[in-house]
């Protein structure tokens, strides 16, 4: 029998948006304007932010989660997919805070799961569009894929895209552990050991000077898989 929520039931209920942010008052208010749109149920985990962060997400009419101090997208994943669970969500969706994403494509992804039998709806920019990707993150962003086809046996086209559903019983077999970048791959480990059904959905990635600064740099890529290396020792 399944017992997964039906999007037919009442979408805006059931689906909760988890918005990781940490010092994002530049684009938190016009992100979550955008999501507040279709959805009523927009967490903002507050990772330590030290500037207007959270006041703006509060004011825009989000539920808002705050770290006592800064752990990492990674944990504030985890902290808004478990305060989404505990609500009661059906759907969970995961949304960056830099602008990149449009809420459009949210519905492909849930639409998606409604019509499948998948558990995980990864959103996916070489399946569909980039605006503003230079070559070298390119480049970076296709070595990721190739890592984590090798070590996960999934085959996929994009490994760091911030934008995914879940069904409830997708997201209750998640348990984030690498708190910092190095999540994303965690999070496609899970999903292969988990053996649970995923789809990749095109979505358009839109880089700013701004996201792009916010996100991941070709300095940063020793560091993630050193980190995705020590989380495998305690896997």
């Amino acid at each position: 029998m399944n017992t997964e929520p039906s999007l037919t039931l009442d979408p805006m209920d059931s689906v909760w948006i988890v918005v990781p942010a940490y010092n994002e008052e530049g684009t938190i208010r016009e992100v979550l304007v955008s999501l507040l749109r279709s959805y009523r149920n927009v967490i903002v985990v507050d990772d330590c932010s030290i500037d207007a962060t959270g006041a703006l997400a509060t004011d825009a009419g989000a539920h808002l989660v705050r770290h006592p101090v800064n752990l990492g997208q990674g944990a504030a994943l985890q902290t808004g997919i478990t305060f989404a669970l505990q609500k009661g969500a059906g759907y969970i969706v995961t949304f960056d805070a830099d602008g990149q994403h449009r809420s459009a494509d949210i519905a492909a992804l849930l639409a998606t799961l409604g019509g499948s039998d998948a558990d995980f709806a990864l959103g996916s920019r070489f399946l569909g569009t980039t605006t503003g990707l230079d070559l070298p993150r390119r480049l970076l962003l296709k070595v990721a894929v190739l890592f984590s086809r090798m070590t996960t046996g999934l085959e996929i086209t994009d490994a760091h895209n911030g934008l995914r559903a879940f069904t409830r019983r997708g997201a209750s077999v998640l348990q984030i552990c690498q708190n910092r970048m190095a999540h994303a791959s965690e999070i496609l480990h899970q999903i292969a050991k988990s053996r649970l059904k995923f789809v990749e959905v095109p979505v358009t990635i839109d880089y700013t000077q701004y996201s792009k600064a916010k996100g991941q740099r070709l300095s940063n890529s020793v560091n993630i898989l050193l980190e995705l290396l020590a989380g495998s020792l305690h896997r």
